[in-house]
């Protein structure tokens, strides 16, 4: 479900996107940051409004530079630390130590990474819960599971490799 209604573009009769709808404190949250509410501000978030999972900020700076080529790196990744205080994005590293950003963030997560066929998988805080608890127990060590990225390999791929190459 979106949550903001279709965007006026130049020349277009359709109605104006209103993503403070949604997240009234936002401008209000940009605005006790030092930050305006401007137009490239409002299109970020109405990139992020159609993202789906992880995205890194230069892939946001390129989606909203394909709708307004005048968006700028530095207004793009002030406004998401600014919607992470908000709680409308949180941020986490990839494989590559990349900053991702997660859009609307459920549940805290981590991730499965195969090294193998490059696919992934989140792990919610159920499935993370003894790994964290032993790390607690065994070191006095809080984790941070937005954080966690575990690499390995995957039933098909290990099965694929054999004993030898996937450690069995």
């Amino acid at each position: 479900m979106s949550i903001l209604r279709p965007m006026i573009t130049r020349g277009s009769p359709t109605e104006t996107r209103v993503p403070e709808a949604r997240f009234p404190d936002v401008r209000e949250h940009l605005r006790r940051a030092g930050m305006r509410w401007t137009p490239q501000r409002r299109l970020i978030l109405e990139v992020l409004d159609q993202t789906a999972g992880h995205v890194t900020g230069s892939d946001l700076v390129e989606r909203c530079r394909s709708i307004d080529p005048a968006t700028t790196p530095s207004t793009v990744y002030r406004t998401l630390r600014a919607l992470e205080d908000v709680g409308l994005v949180r941020h986490a590293h990839g494989l590559d130590g990349r900053e991702e950003f997660h859009v609307r963030p459920g549940d805290e997560h981590g991730h499965l990474h195969c090294d193998g066929c490059g696919s992934s998988w989140e792990i919610g805080s159920d499935e993370a819960a003894a790994t964290i608890d032993a790390f607690r127990r065994g070191r006095g060590f809080e984790v941070d599971l937005s954080h966690l990225t575990v690499v390995g390999r995957c039933h098909a791929c290990a099965s694929a490799a054999g004993p030898s190459e996937s450690g069995a």
